[in-house]
């Protein structure tokens, strides 16, 4: 009986190694498995991280990108306003300009206007015929009558050339017609009062008889 039970002993522990080296053998292909598994986890993460950082450059270079299309049109939009305001600018000095020119060309205008009506009662005072004792006072209204034209003049106020000349509604009024055989068709006859012109402009036509 003992020598029975010695001789299965050696199978049985022979069984027993047996399912050890099958167990052990197999443990390689799990590692294998794992690593694997290991791997391609871990691939996955750096692909997941290098998505992500992709997005996110892209985020900024389109927040960068935006950015800079605010800034250009925040410059365009300035550069526009201050062409704008030059133009204005200059307008402005051009308008500045005329007005002063205007403003010395006319100056002159309301004082030859209130002097012209003095000038008018000299020159009648003066058509009246001299005696011994008005001669001396006549001589001394043309004194003064001349003066005055030559003050006027100084501000560029001249006489309108009327008598014998081509009527011209710009710079005579009309307040009577006749008809004159030896003279030509709408030839000024005779002035009736003196007309004044400051620089280019009639502060006051001449009042005339032209003939029909």
């Amino acid at each position: 009986m003992e020598n029975e039970n010695t001789e299965t002993s050696p199978l049985k522990n022979s069984n027993h190694d047996t399912e050890e080296w099958v167990s052990s053998s197999s443990d390689p292909v799990k590692e294998d498995e794992t690593t694997t598994k290991e791997s391609s986890l871990e691939g996955d993460e750096q692909s997941q991280a290098s998505g992500e950082n992709e997005l996110k450059e892209d985020e900024e270079v389109n927040a960068h990108t935006k950015e800079i299309e605010r800034l250009q049109k925040e410059k365009d939009d300035l550069y526009d306003r201050m062409l704008r305001i030059q133009a204005e600018y200059d307008n402005f000095k051009k308008r500045s300009e005329k007005e002063k020119i205007f403003e010395r060309k006319y100056k002159s205008q309301d004082l030859a206007t209130e002097l012209l009506p003095v000038i008018d009662n000299f020159k009648r005072a003066l058509q009246v015929e001299p005696t011994e004792e008005t001669k001396s006072m006549l001589e001394g209204l043309s004194m003064i009558y001349e003066q005055l034209n030559e003050a006027l003049q100084s501000q560029g106020v001249e006489e309108i050339e009327a008598e014998g000349n081509q009527f011209d509604p710009n710079l005579h009024h009309a307040v009577m017609q006749v008809e004159d055989g030896d003279k030509d068709s709408n030839i000024i006859i005779e002035e009736l009062q003196k007309g004044y012109i400051l620089n280019d402009r009639v502060i006051r036509p001449a009042m005339v008889k032209v003939n029909k």
